[in-house]
């Protein structure tokens, strides 16, 4: 099998955005990942675990090219010191544990090392495990004419009004069928709209660095969950109650108001809108859904905006969990008119076939030798080691709820 990831921009925005704050202020912090596989089914044979190594290995081996660092050095908020430590910076295969299993999916990853390394590791790996699989384990040739038919009609539905998305963004890396099939996708997507336009959406970028480069639009991303985990919980001295705070505080020093959607539900979106107050929501362009309701959640949204005396119309409701254009349509059709609403979709640009799409996260487990966890909008997508630490999370939470002044 080729390389899968042939370079280390090959990864999502959000990484950079997250690994500057993590340079400039928790340099120091250690971190562990795990894998999990959340289908029911699938099994990891021995020679896919095999190729899934090898690959890894070939990762490790790259190094950023002066051509990439100054690609990253022209977006704004990446600042030059950053830069010369990625000039430095490597993945480490020493810091990868990959073991084959007898129970679950036979598949069994794990990473630990500084944060500043381990974060890096998620999304590359996440999409070495899914090509490895389809490639292995189906007629991938079958999987890639599906996924061509399937993107050229959703694609014409967008240029002929049939989706009306308003702005939207693609974010299947992680869990695209293929290389192939992401560059396909969005390149498709890029050549009509600059060539047709369309009705009522517009395509502002990727969260695929590599491949924002190549096409030339908008690397996008903020902040994914893990930030708000380790800040929040990786130093014991603090309440996780208050996890939110600490990365707002934190995102703030960084960025200032650059580079501000802030995610609200690592530890439940009632619990955020108690930490985002007047000058957060102030100095934050946004916020970004990825559990729960979406529905009840932008209407809770735009009327904490209302009662900090701040105009939902001006602000970004951006949306990222499992959708498809149709979703997308009703809520953007919902919400038009309330604030400004934006779209990242994922696996249904990018892995969208006659085969269900693996559901595999890499997520963060420990920091600083403790445990850490998500407690989001929706059951199911919380993953952590230690049922003692998310019953002390819950029990935080709860604490903080009933206490209003807090």
């Amino acid at each position: 099998m080729e390389q899968i990831i042939t370079s280390l921009l090959e990864t999502d925005m959000y990484k950079f955005s997250m690994g500057q704050a993590i340079y400039h202020q928790f340099p120091s912090y250690i971190t562990t990942w795990d894998f999990k596989c959340r289908n029911s089914g699938v099994y990891f044979t021995h020679k896919m675990v095999e190729e899934i190594r090898r690959q890894i290995q070939a990762y490790c081996a790259l190094r950023f090219t002066e051509d990439e660092l100054g690609y990253l050095r022209g977006i704004e908020w990446i600042k030059r010191d950053y830069v010369d430590f990625l000039r430095l910076w490597h993945p480490r295969y020493e810091e990868f544990s990959i073991t084959e299993t007898e129970d679950g999916c036979g598949l069994s990853i794990e990473t630990s090392g500084t944060w500043l390394n381990t974060s890096f590791y998620e999304i590359p790996t996440l999409a070495i495990v899914n090509e490895v699989y389809f490639r292995m384990a189906a007629d991938y040739s079958k999987l890639i004419g599906s996924f061509r038919q399937r993107a050229d009609k959703k694609i014409a539905g967008l240029a002929d009004g049939t989706f009306s998305l308003g702005s939207f963004s693609e974010f299947g890396l992680r869990r695209r069928l293929s290389r192939e099939a992401q560059e396909y996708a969005v390149s498709t997507i890029v050549k009509v709209q600059k060539q047709n336009g369309f009705k009522d959406s517009l395509f502002v970028g990727t969260s695929n660095v590599w491949l924002a480069k190549q096409l030339a639009v908008s690397p996008v991303g903020t902040m994914a969950h893990e930030f708000v985990q380790c800040v929040g919980q990786g130093n014991r001295k603090h309440n996780p109650a208050y996890s939110n705070w600490y990365m707002l505080d934190a995102w703030v020093k960084e960025y200032g108001v650059l580079n501000g959607i802030a995610l609200t539900d690592t530890i439940t979106t009632p619990v955020f809108c108690r930490d985002f107050r007047k000058t957060y929501a102030t100095l934050f362009s946004g916020v970004r859904h990825d559990s729960g309701d979406p529905y009840r959640w932008g209407e809770l949204m735009t009327e904490h905006y209302k009662s900090l005396g701040i105009d939902p119309r001006t602000k970004t409701l951006l949306f990222s969990d499992s959708l498809d254009f149709a979703r997308a349509t009703a809520l953007y059709r919902h919400f038009k008119d309330k604030a400004r609403v934006a779209f990242g979709i994922g696996t249904y640009i990018a892995n969208d076939t006659d085969v269900p799409p693996l559901n595999i996260v890499m997520k963060v487990t420990e920091c600083n030798d403790g445990p850490v966890a998500k407690i989001s909008d929706a059951e199911g997508k919380n993953m952590c080691k230690d049922p003692a630490y998310i019953d002390y999370l819950k029990r935080t939470i709860q604490w903080r709820l009933e206490h209003k002044e807090m």
